[in-house]
């Protein structure tokens, strides 16, 4: 057996045993998937199997600007878009769904409001990728969350 051998993960068919892991790219200003997306993972559509970027499940789950949920309509088919094309290549693709936490920060919040978390504890090192005080993308220091 080696890694280009086809293997069975679960009853998933996988061509090769070659896995994408997945990656935050920030490319969705509107947070939804789109086809310059779907055309990066397609290009990849032959590793044995694409895990995504991280996926918001929700608005108060996400901790980067830029990055496509899966949580409204319009989200969902965008990401369908995605898969659609990746399988037209006979690839397979598992979503990284994703909510945060704490490691998030206020700017990218509904209203402003502090994260949600498990926690009131504020993620000591850790940084978002929100709005500066500037009001221009980049890192900053997560915000002290607010209890579930």
């Amino acid at each position: 057996m080696t890694l280009f051998n086809e293997f069975k993960l679960g009853n998933t068919p996988l061509s090769n045993r070659v896995v994408m892991a997945p990656m935050t790219r920030s490319r969705a200003p509107e947070e939804i998937a789109t086809e310059q997306i779907a055309l990066h993972y397609t290009q990849r559509g032959t590793a044995g199997l694409i895990l995504s970027e991280g996926t918001p499940i929700s608005r108060e789950g996400q901790g980067y600007l830029f990055n496509p949920g899966i949580y409204t309509p319009e989200q969902i088919k965008g990401w369908k878009l995605v898969t659609d094309s990746v399988h037209s290549v006979g690839g397979r693709m598992f979503a990284q769904i994703w909510h945060v936490g704490r490691v998030s920060h206020t700017s990218i919040q509904i209203d402003g409001k502090a994260p949600v978390s498990a926690t009131t504890k504020q993620a000591q090192g850790a940084v978002a990728f929100g709005y500066g005080e500037d009001g221009e993308p980049g890192f900053v220091p997560t915000s002290v969350p607010r209890p579930l």
